[in-house]
């Protein structure tokens, strides 16, 4: 075996302008395949984080009353029944669900009045909040403090702003300190806030965008103890759960809303109100479907090289077997059997190909990096991306492996010919 490996590298390097035109085919095929499969993986990565955000698994789940979504502040046109109040114990379970890191059931109005001396805040959301709003959110105090749990249970006429409704209302003043008003109720701010990078809303449609507006003109937040007596009137809450991963999103959305629905079917006069979540993972998945699909037939025409390159290598070992027709006839006279002219063959084929995939991959990662860089497509190198050191070699090795079966492929029919050559015709042929 070592003595045809031998062999093999010797009859490469005697003829490497040759050599390396054979293996041209199986580089570009490699490179490419690894090239586009690269895409394809930063194209999925990339939509995910359009539509979820990096590092944002939170899922928010909505009421709704029948086919539509229950408008928060103003109800349900031409209903008279009230909608669901979420109790402790769903609270507590929601909570308690597998993969749930944390969860939050808050208030929002965005008809809300807001004052600060002859200011008035318009166009962004007032948020009754409880002590985990902020952690399930993102959010970060910028300056000041967050709510503690005395402000919920004295009541206390606190209220946080976020960066946005800080400049909006107070331009360059401080925040903290002062006293706005809600619903004509005096509300001091103790802390000015901000959302983590990761948890950024990603902009994809119009809907999206009049949503974002919303986030753009700022938000005030108040403990949620203190919503009813800013706007005297009982709302239901807002459902948002965070999961430990993207991929437990939908599980846990699922899981969520069927806990809040079995309340409601235990209520009466609520049998229009149900809970769904918003299942952004679909989304996800059904835009990756139908990139993945348009890329695929991409690697199948990358794959047209590697056959173009299994062909020039069954040419070229045709050419071999011929212009060592004398030294195969003389190796078989002095004993040589047919499986080992057979082994020699494929052993140089073999090897001819394990070269070109080498080659091929470290051009393939060169390529997607290249790609990127010049068109600005998304790539996520399918080999260096992987987590492990033993999962990158193993994708190296499993791409070197296929180009050798490449070459045993396509070297089988010269390898066999040169093997049930007759000894004496062989010779005669000198």
């Amino acid at each position: 075996m070592l003595e045809n490996i031998r062999l093999a590298f010797q009859g490469i390097w005697s003829h490497k302008m040759r050599s390396f035109l054979t293996m041209l085919g199986i580089i570009i095929g490699i490179a490419s395949i690894i090239a586009i499969v690269s895409t394809i993986k930063g194209t999925s990565e990339q939509i995910k984080e359009d539509l979820i955000g990096s590092g944002n698994n939170t899922v928010q789940v909505l009421l709704y009353d029948g086919d539509s979504t229950y408008d928060m502040d103003y109800g349900s046109y031409g209903s008279s029944a009230t909608p669901p109040v979420i109790s402790d114990s769903q609270k507590t379970a929601i909570g308690d669900l597998d993969h749930v890191i944390s969860s939050t059931f808050y208030y929002s109005s965005q008809s809300a009045s807001v004052y600060y001396k002859n200011t008035s805040f318009q166009g962004g959301t007032v948020y009754g909040i409880d002590n985990s709003y902020l952690k399930t959110m993102g959010y970060l105090v910028q300056s000041g403090r967050g709510f503690v749990q005395k402000d919920y249970d004295s009541y206390r006429k606190v209220a946080l702003v976020d960066s946005n409704a800080a400049q909006n209302i107070f331009g360059s003043e401080n925040p903290v300190g002062k006293t706005i008003e809600i619903g004509a109720e005096p509300y001091i701010i103790v802390g000015v806030i901000t959302q983590s990078e990761d948890n950024m809303p990603k902009i994809n449609t119009l809907s999206e965008y009049e949503e974002y507006s919303q986030t753009i003109m700022g938000s005030v937040m108040i403990p949620d103890t203190t919503w009813p007596v800013a706007f005297k009137f009982d709302q239901p809450q807002n459902v948002t759960v965070r999961a430990d991963s993207t991929d437990n999103m939908s599980s846990v959305g699922k899981a969520a809303e069927d806990v809040l629905n079995t309340g409601i079917q235990n209520e009466k006069n609520k049998s229009n109100f149900k809970y769904k979540a918003e299942d952004i993972m679909e989304k996800v998945k059904n835009l990756q479907k139908l990139s993945e699909s348009t890329n695929q037939q991409l690697i199948w025409i990358a794959s047209i090289s590697l056959l173009v390159g299994g062909i020039g290598v069954m040419n070229i070992m045709l050419v071999s077997v011929t212009e060592r027709t004398s030294e195969i006839g003389l190796k078989k006279a002095i004993g040589a059997r047919k499986n080992i002219i057979l082994g020699q063959f494929l052993t140089e084929a073999s090897v001819l190909t394990s070269i070109g995939g080498i080659i091929g991959v470290v051009l393939g990662i060169i390529l997607s990096k290249v790609v990127a860089q010049v068109s600005g497509a998304p790539t996520a190198n399918c080999i260096l991306t992987l987590t492990t050191k033993q999962a990158k070699l193993v994708a190296i090795i499993g791409s070197v492996v296929f180009s050798m079966l490449i070459g045993l492929i396509f070297g089988l029919l010269p390898s066999v010919k040169a093997a049930n050559l007759n000894p004496i015709d062989a010779l005669r042929s000198e």
